[in-house]
């Protein structure tokens, strides 16, 4: 009987002591793919799987069936769908090939199909860096086929979020949106990411509801400087022109 080279054992790779292996070849595949296509800066877009897009709110049978849809996060769709695809044109007329922000999505629906949909619309990539879950496999039609990845890890995909990325969006979205918006300021507060970040939290009516950011520089938790860290806006202009002023500045 021939022996398996370990490489190729599925049962091995599948292991618990191959676990390493695993995580190795998170980071190694994307880093080569991206690599290859020539994305080193991406603008990040956080936010909620549930936001309808405008065929969802045209099809009642679809919204009585599935995943409860939010008619208040319909226009956080609409508005992912804008900003994503000004942005795509914008970045296609910047000179320089390094300077091409590239939109990157969670890949899965609502708020992050949205992202890439617009970006797809400004005939621009657009990618996504997906997680596997047992009950969210929506196909994304709009996402650059090189640059569709999907992982098992959290933290593998978290570093791929944030280490390509020269701004973030965050719309409304649940506990994932707030752990992905919380580590970033985090990482940002502590020093550990050094580079200029702008961040765009977009819904004020949403944000300001959720969480009241004054009461941590009341009881002393943050600094008041550190509010600074990302710009509260409900309008698509704004935010353009905050991530693009803070980009074109660097």
């Amino acid at each position: 009987m021939k022996v398996e080279k370990a490489y190729k054992n599925l049962d091995f790779l599948n292991s618990k002591d191959a676990r390493t292996l695993r995580i190795l070849a998170e980071y190694l595949h994307p880093k080569i793919q991206l690599e290859e296509e020539k994305v080193m800066n991406t603008i990040v877009i956080f936010g909620s799987a549930r936001a309808p897009s405008p065929e969802e709110l045209s099809s009642e049978d679809s919204l009585n069936k599935g995943r409860s849809k939010s008619l208040k996060l319909a226009k956080y769709y609409d508005a992912t769908r804008m900003l994503s695809k000004r942005l795509t044109e914008w970045s296609k007329h910047l000179i320089h090939e390094e300077q091409k922000y590239v939109i990157c999505s969670g890949g899965g629906p609502g708020i992050m199909i949205a992202a890439n949909r617009g970006a797809r619309e400004a005939e621009g990539k657009t990618a996504t860096f997906r997680i596997s879950l047992p009950f969210e496999d929506t196909p994304n039609p709009y996402v650059s086929a090189e640059l569709d990845f999907e992982f098992h890890y959290f933290f593998t995909r978290k570093f791929w979020f944030s280490y390509l990325a020269k701004a973030l969006v965050i719309m409304p979205g649940g506990f994932g949106t707030l752990d992905e918006f919380f580590e970033i300021l985090t990482l940002i507060q502590t020093g550990k990411i050094k580079k200029i970040l702008p961040i765009v939290l977009f819904g004020k009516e949403y944000w300001n509801n959720l969480i009241n950011f004054e009461t941590l520089v009341e009881f002393g938790t943050i600094d008041r400087k550190d509010l600074d860290l990302f710009f509260l806006t409900d309008s698509v202009d704004e935010a353009y022109d905050y991530i693009t002023s803070s980009l074109n500045s660097k």
